[in-house]
C-alpha cells in the first residue's frame, strides 16, 4: 500500500490513513473503557447487591477515563499535524 518514492527517499501512503487511524484510535477511546464499565458495574452490583450505585460508579469512571484518553490523543494529533505543516512549509521554501 506504501510506495517509496525515489527522489527523496519519502514513504507516501494514501492520503486518508491518517484520517483512518485517529477514527479507530477515538472509537476505541469511546467505546472500550464504556463498555467494559457497563459489564464490571452490572456484574459488581449483582454480587454486592447494590443496584444501581457501582454500575453508575464504574460508568461515570469510564466515561472520565474515555475523556482524559481522547483529549490525549486528540493533543497528540493536533501537533503531528501542525509538525507536518511546518514540514511543509519548510519544504515549499527550499
Amino acid at each position: 500500500m506504501e510506495d517509496l518514492n525515489k527522489k527523496d527517499g519519502k514513504i507516501n501512503k494514501p492520503w486518508w490513513q491518517d484520517s483512518v487511524m485517529l477514527f479507530t484510535q477515538l472509537s476505541g477511546w469511546i467505546g472500550i473503557p464504556v463498555i467494559l464499565g457497563i459489564f464490571l458495574g452490572r456484574w459488581l452490583d449483582q454480587k454486592y447487591g447494590t443496584e444501581p450505585w457501582l454500575f453508575l460508579t464504574t460508568v461515570g469512571a469510564a466515561f472520565i477515563i474515555s475523556m482524559v484518553g481522547i483529549v490525549k490523543e486528540a493533543g497528540a494529533a493536533m501537533e503531528k499535524i501542525e509538525q507536518e505543516s511546518k514540514n511543509k512549509k519548510n519544504d515549499i521554501r527550499k
